[in-house]
């Protein structure tokens, strides 16, 4: 991250991704080779994130974070990215992993309108609202047929990826489904409650890992293991407070998931730091005492800059 040029070029490209994803979502029949699209949008997804993960992570949870406003959209493309990250750390095979990052990709096709505007209301879902949304799945699935999917797996997991609480059940699944279902459900749940609306504020990265994680039906289940492994317990992006009184916000993730590289922005007063500092609480021995949901901080940031020097972060371990 050279200067805030750069940063801006790249937050562009993300926004430009979500943007086109956004109206294929939103339009599926009037798009010209809806499938090729989909491929096409999961191509350059992998592109940005192999540019830079850390940076890409810190991208994505601050749009996610920040704003409802074309929120299905957003919603599916940090699930995608999470997915993507997943599946790597589990060692899915490529076609698994295509199948479900375009999952992530089309889990909501049946109601993204719905879904957008859900976001924005205050009030409860309406009982035409809530068949909606119970009924998403597997009409989903079902449309996404009917615009040439043909990868049986793609479809199963969209079917299924709210098993066990959306009161109907879709055709029996491939043998494989039920882990990769069970991968986007969590990743739903995740993205879904760090994710502002007007009805509440989002929850803090942590309040929401440890919810997915108090989910399992054990406490060494592999898939709440693995989103921990991927982001960690306050993913870039994310706020967090430190024992210190001090505010900050991650920058780059660490071997140790409760500890990763932060970038020092406020006074313990809670003014702005005029110069942020990068921090390494592992080896200053500063804790991070809670994490910070995005609602609650009111300070304008150099985000570039704060980026510049998580650059350093890598050298410091």
């Amino acid at each position: 991250m050279r200067d805030e040029a750069e940063y801006e070029d790249l937050l562009a490209n993300w926004s430009d991704l979500e943007l086109g994803l956004g109206v294929v979502l939103a339009n599926p029949n009037k798009a010209q080779e809806f499938l090729l699209r989909i491929q096409q949008y999961d191509r350059w997804m992998q592109s940005l994130v192999e540019r830079e993960t850390d940076l890409g992570l810190y991208q994505l949870f601050q749009l996610a974070s920040n704003s409802p406003v074309g929120y299905s959209a957003s919603h599916a493309l940090v699930c995608s990215v999470l997915c993507h990250l997943m599946a790597q750390d589990l060692a899915l095979q490529l076609p698994e992993r295509d199948s479900l990052v375009r999952a992530a990709l089309t889990m909501n096709i049946a109601m993204t309108t719905l879904q957008d505007e859900l976001a924005n209301q205050k009030e409860k879902p309406s009982p035409q609202q809530q068949e909606a949304i119970r009924t998403h799945s597997v009409k989903g699935a079902m449309l996404l047929g009917s615009l040439g999917v043909r990868d049986e797996n793609w479809l199963d997991i969209v079917a299924h990826h709210h098993d066990g609480d959306s009161g109907i059940k879709a055709a029996p699944a491939a043998s494989n489904t039920p882990m990769h279902a069970a991968i986007l459900k969590a990743v739903d749940r995740y993205a879904a409650m760090i994710s502002p609306r007007h009805s509440r504020a989002g929850r803090s990265a942590l309040e929401s890992i440890k919810s997915i994680l108090g989910m399992s039906s054990t406490a060494n289940d592999p898939i709440g293991q693995s989103l921990v492994r991927t982001v960690g317990l306050y993913p870039p992006g994310t706020y967090v407070a430190l024992d210190t009184a001090e505010l900050a916000v991650v920058v780059r993730r660490s071997p140790r998931p409760n500890q990763p590289f932060v970038v020092l922005i406020s006074k313990p007063d809670g003014s702005l730091l005029p110069t942020p500092r990068l921090q390494d609480p592992a080896a200053s021995g500063i804790q991070i005492r809670a994490a910070v949901a995005a609602s609650q901080v009111n300070l304008r940031i150099n985000h570039a800059h704060v980026l510049r020097l998580g650059a350093y972060a890598a050298r410091l371990r």
